[in-house]
């Protein structure tokens, strides 16, 4: 997979379509600083889809749009395409087969960015995916801009670890590894979800069940309704539909009635419409008389015109006659003049035609003459040309020595300058050593460091006191929680046990709670809320008050009458509260009920001569001995009595009503008591907030110190680096000004020779110049005499033409006019001969005289004649048709006499059928809804008594629907629900094993790529540790380099390289020059190619600070490389230009557009040798 071109348009100083080849796998770019060579390292990493416009060396994605110049505008969107050539079929995946892929990118001024795979649209993440694992991307370590090489070396264990991975081909697995963490963290929330719902679906299964026996009865209650509303509505249509056989039959009668007068209207229309032929007949006798006199009337009129019309058309052909003789006349005057004209332009052209022959000779030799001297002058001209190409070769080898010369002149004088700037360096740096300042530091940071690890320490104790106090808080809220759930829980139960205490002690009832609200005893307690009953003997309360319990308490009976007098619906009781009841005598060896019983005031009405018992047989025992008014009641609720008994075993609302009052005022006192635990529990937490918060603050503070402390350490840690650098680099420099200055000297001697003999060769090409300059004036003389002979043979030439083509002009206008009086001649002959012939004809037609217009005349007398007797005929006819239509107004007023009385009949038909409609539409309305019931009328008649009455039905289906209304809201869907939900929660919990197994899956897959990155890691990490071991010594000449991990975990250690030039006993990387640092860097980068060669590099500007014999190892290497892998490098160094295959040079003669210059270097080294 090798890199083909490179498709700018629009991307930063790139605005034109520009495409960089890449024909081989050493191409460089040149040229100077600011012209857009990095622009090219930026367009590669956006289109492989850089998504930080920081890392674009912009603040903003709309940074890479050329943003306009000095004389350009913006452009809207930027382009970038990449062309690599897969014919190794080494991209895998569907684009496998093809040999060339395009890739491309479009961004436009809102930021909208578009991807393109070979010109079809796709997604950023298609681009990455094509990519992984072959060292390509963005950001990986294929790419080396400018600083990258001092950023990498320095790059802190984790970032560097990125790079191996990418080598390593891990980055797959790690997209793969993100993935298999989002599908278990979707999972494990999906999971929570899962349990929570079926907690809610268990709850909500409670709830339905108890919703559909209710649902059931309602179910029972409505079918037995629809029954009894079923009968009620054939009772109904019975009644409906005999009332309408009567209707009926009274309709049938008034149609008789109708159909009479109709009989007795027909005839009076059968005497009309005769009347009504008769009239047709004679308006038709009367529209033939009198289109027969308006036909008379026409040919009258018709003859007059055509009279008329022959008078003066005669006189029309009177005139024509004379207009046509005048004309006759000067068409023949016309055709003599031009007759004279023609003879007179024969001889004008015999005469001209000799001298036009003559003046064509002269005008042929004047410009043979003309043609010599020209010829004559080309000649000259030639020769000029050849004397100044060789005039022009000297004056060219004079400026080439000359500029030769101001080029050796000032490069000697530069290099006088910078042989003083070197002793002056040299003597700048033997005074400038910071040596005692780097052991000034190294005692600094040594004090900040411990008082860094001081305030860490005091940091490291807040964090636990804070983590402490969380774990206090946690634990509260938890504990709030759990009770805030509890208590919600108890409230929901004590919600519905009020809600069922109100329904069995009928305050649901909205009839006698409208009646207690208007009397003002909307808060009196029900009897059942103020006693107190002995724990076990409910149930026998209940049995023996039974409906009492409902009974509302009040403060005596004195207006009872007036407060009966407003109710009118429902079931009420009242307990006076004030009435004193007189004691019964009790037997005392019995137990009465009333002493189980605590209450505020006496039950002695309610409860007197009732006894208790603990079973049944001793209740039974006990019975023989009772009185007619006293009874017994078990534990159980058996209530006996003298010779009877009676048992309550109900299951509705009713029963347990002092159970649920006793489970009620419970449930209140541990409501209250659970209220306060929270509210203590909630203040406990507020306490506990406050002192974290001041823990955090303290901590914050202390962080704050500790920042401070170790921002201050490192920066005199950097500040030592960077002097210990400046030692080195005051070292390394005298070393260099010296071995400098000894080049200068030497460099300087040489190029005073060269000046010398340049000097010679400018000599001896200015005394060849002046030779040349006296040739010229030769020359110069020569063309002035060629210049007047020319001149003169073209005004000869141009006069003897001139005379020529007037001649020509005049014979030819001649000639013209000739051709134009012989046409003109012919036409006015063709006229003559037309107005002779229309003469005649005129004259013929004008010699017949008045004999047309005499018969004309007439026929108009006899057409006269005629309509008079024919309009005497038409009076007649329309006194006809007068007299039968007076007779056919008589007989339409007559009918529509009967018509009215006809209307009115029907009117009351349509009347009393309406009536009968309507009975019917309600009739078979009542008959729908028995169908649509489910029931059959016959059916439903033949079941019913013969004493049934609509009444009774009615009140019935009334009484039915009081107890449905009494069951309260009912959930019709809870049966349906309940099976929904039931099934629901078995497939819920087959999702939930699912989920469950999908979990262990999933996390077994995490481990599988843990393990497959651990092995891949540990194989490339000491693959490429021993190309560095191996390469470094060969860009240094010497020394050693490793790499080693930062940790012990393979799937997440950093990495570190340690390097040791040869002759130096640096203990980090940080102290190594820039050179050294960046030969480190291309030693580690090489490596890695070496172990996955990427399918391209480039490199910006990685030799800048390198020397020449570094430069010359960097290269070697590149070579070295380059049959594994293609380099696009960006230089200013010369040596590295020499390896180029190629050079692209980037130029910017256009203020801030970039445009290029490709050089083929072999062809150029081929085109100089020849």
């Amino acid at each position: 997979m090798r890199l083909t071109k490179i498709k700018l348009a629009g991307f930063k100083s790139f605005v034109d379509p520009t495409t960089i080849y890449i024909p081989s796998k050493l191409v460089g770019v040149v040229g100077p600083n600011g012209c857009g060579k990095s622009n090219i390292i930026d367009a590669v990493r956006w289109v492989m889809g850089e998504s930080s416009a920081k890392h674009l060396r912009g603040d903003s994605m709309a940074d890479v749009i050329f943003n306009g110049s000095t004389a350009r505008k913006p452009v809207g969107h930027a382009s970038i395409e990449l062309a690599f050539d897969n014919t190794e079929g080494k991209v895998t995946g569907q684009y496998a087969g093809y040999n060339e892929i395009a890739i491309r990118r479009q961004v436009s001024r809102d930021g909208t960015s578009t991807y393109f795979l070979n010109g079809t649209r796709c997604r950023r993440r298609d681009i990455t995916d094509i990519f992984l694992g072959t060292g390509l991307g963005p950001r990986s370590y294929s790419i080396i801009e400018q600083g990258m090489i001092s950023r990498l070396i320095e790059a802190k264990p984790e970032e560097l670890r990125v790079f191996l991975e990418e080598a390593a081909g891990i980055s797959k697995y790690k997209e793969r590894r993100r993935e298999t963490e989002n599908r278990i963290k979707h999972t494990r929330e999906n999971l929570d979800r899962l349990n929570d719902l079926l907690e809610e679906i268990d709850k909500q299964l409670g709830k339905l069940k108890r919703q559909s026996r209710a649902a059931e009865r309602y179910k029972e209650l409505k079918e037995e309704e629809r029954q009894v509303k079923a009968e009620l509505l054939a009772l109904r249509y019975s009644s409906l539909h005999e009332d309408c056989s009567e209707r009926e039959k009274q309709i049938r009668e008034l149609e008789t009635s109708m159909e009479a007068e109709l009989a007795e209207q027909r005839a009076v229309e059968a005497e009309l419409e005769k009347l009504r032929e008769s009239l047709t007949g004679a308006n038709e006798s009367f529209n033939e008389v009198q289109g027969d006199y308006y036909r008379l009337g026409a040919d009258v009129a018709r003859i007059e015109q055509a009279i008329q019309h022959s008078k003066e058309s005669r006189q029309q052909q009177q005139q024509e006659l004379a207009r046509a003789e005048q004309t006759l006349g000067e068409v023949g005057e016309h055709i003599e003049r031009d007759t004279s004209r023609l003879e007179q332009l024969v001889q004008d052209i015999s005469a001209i035609e000799p001298e036009l022959q003559t003046t064509a000779e002269r005008a042929e030799q004047a410009g043979a003459v003309l043609q010599a001297a020209e010829q004559a002058m080309h000649e000259w001209r030639e020769a000029w040309d050849e004397f100044n190409r060789r005039s022009a070769e000297r004056s060219q080898s004079v400026q080439v020595e000359r500029t030769r010369l101001d080029h050796l002149e000032r490069h000697m004088q530069q290099l006088d300058e910078r042989l003083q700037r070197m002793g002056q360096e040299q003597l700048n740096l033997d005074s400038d050593a910071p040596a005692d300042e780097v052991d000034r530091l190294i005692q600094v940071a040594a004090e900040q460091e411990e008082l860094a690890a001081a305030r860490q320490s005091l940091l490291m104790a807040a964090g636990q006191r804070i983590s402490e106090v969380r774990s206090g808080i946690d634990l509260r809220e938890q504990e709030t929680a759990a009770l805030q759930s509890t208590h919600h829980d108890l409230r929901g139960q004590l919600a519905s046990l009020e809600t069922l205490q109100q329904a069995a002690l009928g305050q649901r009832s909205a009839a006698v709670t409208g009646w207690l609200e208007a009397q003002g005893l909307s808060g009196a307690p029900r009897l059942a809320q103020e006693i107190e009953v002995e724990s076990g003997w409910e149930h026998a309360v209940e049995t023996v008050l039974g409906q009492y319990l409902e009974a509302v308490c009040v403060d005596g009976f004195e207006n009872a009458e007036q407060m009966l007098s407003g109710f009118e619906q429902g079931a009420l009781a009242l307990f006076n509260t004030a009435a004193e009841v007189a004691a019964v005598p009790i037997n005392g060896a019995l137990a009465p009920l009333a002493n189980k019983i605590r209450s505020p005031w006496s039950m002695a009405a309610l409860l007197d001569s009732v006894y208790a018992a603990e079973s049944l047989p001793e209740a039974l025992a006990i019975a023989g001995s009772l009185s007619a008014r006293e009874s017994v009641v078990t534990r159980d609720g058996i209530w006996i009595g003298q010779g009877w008994l009676r048992v309550a075993r109900d299951a509705d609302d009713k029963a347990g009503v002092l159970q649920r009052e006793r489970e009620i005022g419970q449930l209140q006192e541990e409501i209250a008591a659970q209220a306060a635990q929270l509210e203590s529990l909630r203040a406990d937490t507020a306490r506990a907030r406050d002192e974290l918060l001041a823990a955090e603050q303290e901590r914050e503070q202390l962080q704050g110190e500790y920042n401070e402390a170790h921002r201050r350490a490192g920066e005199l840690q950097a500040e030592l680096s960077a002097c210990r650098s400046r030692l080195e680099h005051h070292q390394n420099r005298s070393q260099d000004v010296l071995r400098e200055t000894e080049e200068l000297r030497v460099q300087k001697s040489r190029e005073e020779e060269e000046h010398g003999t340049a000097r010679a060769r400018l000599d001896e090409a200015l005394a060849e110049i002046e030779m040349l300059t006296a040739e010229r004036e030769e020359r110069t003389r020569r063309q002035q005499a060629l210049v007047e002979e020319l001149d003169a043979a073209r005004e000869q030439s141009r006069s003897a033409q001139q005379a020529m083509h007037e001649l020509a002009l005049r014979a030819e206008s001649l000639r013209t006019a000739r051709e134009a009086t012989q046409e003109s001649l012919e036409r006015m002959r063709e006229q003559s001969r037309q107005l002779a012939s229309r003469r005649d004809e005129l004259s013929g037609i004008l010699s017949h005289g008045d004999t047309p217009i005499v018969e004309l005349e007439s026929q108009l007398s006899e057409k006269l004649a005629r309509r008079s007797e024919v309009e005497a005929d038409l009076g007649a006819a329309r006194k006809q048709v007068e007299d039968i239509e007076h007779g056919v107004r008589q007989q339409d007023q007559e009918r529509v006499r009967l018509e009215r009385a006809v209307a009115g009949r029907r009117e009351q038909v349509e009347h009393d059928r309406m009536a009968w409609q309507e009975i019917k539409v309600r009739s078979d309305t009542l008959m729908e809804q028995i169908s649509e019931s489910g029931f059959d009328y016959e059916q439903l008649l033949g079941a019913m008594d013969e004493a049934a009455t609509v009444a009774a039905r009615a009140e019935q289906a009334e009484t039915l629907e009081k107890r449905i209304q009494r069951l309260g809201p009912i959930n019709l869907a809870a049966i349906d629900e309940f099976e929904e939900e039931s099934e629901r929660k078995v497939y819920l919990d087959a999702q939930h094993a699912d989920l469950t197994e999908a979990l262990e899956t999933l996390e077994t897959a995490i481990a599988k790529i843990d393990r497959e990155t651990r092995d891949r890691f540990k194989e490339t990490f000491d693959i490429v540790n021993k190309g560095l071991q191996e390469r470094f010594p060969r860009l240094f000449g010497g020394g050693h380099a490793y790499m080693e991990l930062a940790g012990e975990d393979l799937l997440d250690t950093g990495v570190t390289v340690m390097a040791r030039p040869p002759g130096k006993r640096n203990s980090t990387i940080h102290l190594l020059s820039g050179g050294e640092k960046a030969l480190t860097a291309i030693a580690l980068v090489f490596s890695i190619f070496e172990l996955t060669p990427s399918p391209f590099c480039m490199l910006d500007e990685v030799d800048a600070q390198l020397d020449d014999a570094n430069v010359g190892r960097y290269c070697d290497m590149v070579r070295e490389l380059s049959g594994q892998v293609q380099f696009i490098f960006i230089t200013h160094t010369k040596i590295t230009m020499e390896m180029a295959n190629q050079l692209t040079g980037v130029t910017m003669n256009e203020p801030g557009v970039s445009r290029l210059v490709a050089v083929d270097i072999d062809a150029a080294v081929e085109m100089a040798a020849m």
